[in-house]
């Protein structure tokens, strides 16, 4: 029977069932101009977080977290640095049981050779089984998109896609779900609220 770790953000739990399972290589697909670093930060409450950043300062990072309502007390924020995929390999590798981690954003690990990124992804996927861990990879989906990102999709377990819209005064933030190995996909659009917490837009749509 699969074990699932609750993500925190009780819209999503509730929609998962329980939450995201265990070993999972989750892709939270986004515009770069969204909100969507809001679930990143709330991804840190639950457990043990050990944050990845390959674009931000550490320093940058940790403010935003703060800010956000994340904590701060049980993340530990690592830049990558030159040789990103083995660094973030031992730091996965190191970090304790029940953990979450995120790499934000991964689009700077799909730089590189196609097998030693195939390999990279399989190899922290056995690390994160091993110690009833997941990990979320932030993707950018804007103008230009990494080549390597059809892979990235392939090896995800789950998908999540947030779309942003500009609808007059108003911003959309909807979030689909096509994928889920182990579970089952969304059979319907989310509308979310990225504010100081994620949680459902309640409001009626005007067509």
């Amino acid at each position: 029977m699969t074990d699932y770790l609750p993500t925190g953000i009780g819209v999503l739990d509730r929609k998962l069932e329980g939450g995201l399972p265990v070993g999972s290589l989750v892709l939270l697909s986004a515009d770069p101009a969204s909100q969507s670093e809001q679930m990143l930060y709330e991804l840190t409450v639950p457990r043990p977080t050990l944050y990845l950043t390959t674009a931000r300062s550490p320093a940058a990072v940790m403010t935003a977290i703060e800010n956000a309502g994340g904590s701060m007390e049980t993340t530990n924020v690592h830049a990558l640095g030159e040789r990103p995929l083995n660094e973030a390999f031992t730091l996965v590798s190191n970090c304790p049981p029940n953990s979450t981690v995120i790499i934000d954003t991964v689009d700077m690990l799909e730089t590189g050779q196609t097998q030693e990124y195939l390999h990279f992804l399989n190899d922290i996927r056995s690390e994160l089984l091993s110690k009833d861990s997941y990990a979320v990879l932030h993707g950018l989906d804007g103008r230009q998109v990494q080549a390597q990102r059809d892979i990235t999709e392939y090896l995800s377990d789950v998908i999540f896609e947030l779309s942003t819209e500009v609808r007059g005064e108003n911003i959309e933030n909807r979030l689909i779900v096509p994928k889920f190995r182990g579970g089952v996909p969304f059979d319907e659009t989310l509308k979310l609220e990225l504010t100081q917490e994620v949680a459902i837009d309640t409001s009626r749509d005007i067509a």
